[in-house]
């Protein structure tokens, strides 16, 4: 029967007291889960890459990192003007029209930037011939409106001019905040502050490796000088990978433990071994500036040193989507789970002082991480709101060796209060100055280490 009255009798009849029912949760068969699988990961999907895809594949690709994002994708709620189905309409004939798979690919970063999600990105495939994602080694940033040079790892770039405080002024001719914005268009990000990170710092001086970058630079006394830079080829690169960890006392018995990633499982034995020397600071700041996420369990196990007592980790929701709710006509919902607690360590916690330093490179569990030390109340977050993005990815193939994923998990305060999208705020907000910058100063280290003047011992 197909009566139209039929779902509003099926909503009423659910509804009714005695008729409401406890879920019960009935396993596939393993036939039926065989079938799933094949239906969600169908090896069809996983072709080699070629300089050009067909009519067809690339229509097909489209079509299902959209059907993707439709029913996973957890923050439609923050693009609320944002129509996913028109948005699909209006980019199938675009990727008709490109050329080759990487200018395909393009297309579909920019229809995935549209959703503002530092955790939702397309993934171009990888031809050592066509790669546009070669960089010299160096690392640039946007500091008081000026891109700035922060890093550089070879003495090749050094003996050019090329050093921290250097200003890049123009790219190829084009002034330095024009030619990022020019290169943002396919950029997945939670917020401004992710957004310029992403286009200033990671992405900015990228390209193809045998297309060198002509650059206007200017150095702190304001002389103007234009350098060829190469973007590859360089034979005294020195290592770029930060550690996991790095520790060091600061005058006044300040411990200094820069966390700079949470994806190297042996994190806990680094801060173990130095926890006896820590132990004895008069008080402990935690850097996670240059933390690009990982496991958030490695972030809390730092964390359970600081308390005798558990502490709470963040609230997460997922969508949850029943195809008969929906033609029920069932309001949607989210499923969650109770927040979880994570346990002290051990017996002798340390109390003294103890404050975050966080940027808007600190992302994804580094949010995690803050967001858990800020519930703690055991001190105060110095410097600038994170990236403002966290969750748990679905990850995808696309035609032509490419892929995608989607951000299926969305996390907040325990309380619910937001900061995918905004960001962990500072308690005392610091930001890098091109001053401090060009004389080697780290400005919010310093403003810690302020912070920290004039507290009571404890």
């Amino acid at each position: 029967m197909t009566a139209r009255w039929l779902p509003t009798l099926f909503l009423t009849l659910s509804t009714l007291p005695g008729l409401a029912q406890t879920p019960v949760y009935v396993p596939y068969t393993a036939a039926q889960a065989q079938t799933e699988k094949r239906l969600w990961d169908d090896p069809v999907w996983k072709t080699a890459y070629r300089p050009t895809l067909s009519e067809e594949e690339k229509v097909a690709g489209l079509s299902r990192f959209w059907a993707e994002a439709k029913y996973n994708f957890a923050f439609f709620d923050k693009v609320p003007k944002l129509s996913w189905d028109s948005l699909y309409l209006a980019t199938i004939p675009k990727v008709k029209a490109a050329p080759t798979t990487l200018a395909y690919y393009q297309v579909l970063q920019e229809m995935c930037a549209q959703l503002h999600d530092g955790h939702t990105n397309v993934y171009e495939p990888y031809d050592p011939k066509e790669n546009q994602n070669e960089r010299p080694p160096l690392r640039t940033a946007l500091i008081e409106d000026k891109v700035l040079i922060t890093e550089v790892r070879s003495a090749t770039l050094r003996r050019q001019g090329l050093v921290p405080g250097v200003e890049v002024v123009a790219i190829d001719g084009v002034p330095a905040r024009q030619y990022g914005q020019s290169r943002a268009a396919g950029q997945s990000a939670s917020t401004p502050q992710d957004r310029d990170v992403r286009t200033y710092t990671y992405t900015l001086l990228s390209g193809k490796a045998d297309q060198p970058l002509a650059l206007t630079l200017q150095d702190a006394k304001g002389h103007t000088f234009k350098q060829t830079v190469a973007r590859s080829g360089y034979s005294d690169v020195e290592k770029g990978r930060l550690p996991a960890m790095r520790f060091r006392l600061l005058p006044g018995n300040v411990a200094y433990v820069a966390l700079n990633a949470f994806d190297n499982d042996s994190l806990p034995k680094l801060f173990a071994a130095a926890y006896p020397q820590i132990s004895q600071a008069s008080a402990l700041l935690l850097d996670v500036r240059n933390n690009g996420g990982g496991s958030s369990e490695l972030g809390y196990d730092v964390l359970s040193y600081l308390t005798d007592k558990a502490f709470l980790t963040s609230r997460w929701m997922t969508r949850d989507y029943h195809p008969a709710f929906r033609a029920w006509q069932r309001d949607p919902r989210w499923y969650s789970e109770p927040v979880n607690s994570f346990d002290p360590k051990g017996t002798a916690p340390y109390t003294r002082p103890v404050l975050v330093l966080t940027s808007a490179r600190s992302f994804s569990a580094a949010e995690d991480f803050a967001v858990a030390f800020d519930q703690m109340k055991r001190g105060k977050i110095v410097g600038e709101p994170t990236g403002g993005s966290t969750g748990q990815p679905l990850f995808f193939t696309l035609p032509g060796g490419g892929a995608a994923r989607i951000c299926t998990k969305r996390d907040s305060y325990a309380d619910g209060k937001d900061f995918v999208g905004v960001g962990v705020q500072p308690q005392v907000l610091v930001r890098p100055t091109v001053r401090d910058t060009r004389a080697g100063r780290d400005t919010v280290l310093e403003a810690a280490l302020k912070e920290l003047k004039g507290r009571p011992k404890s």
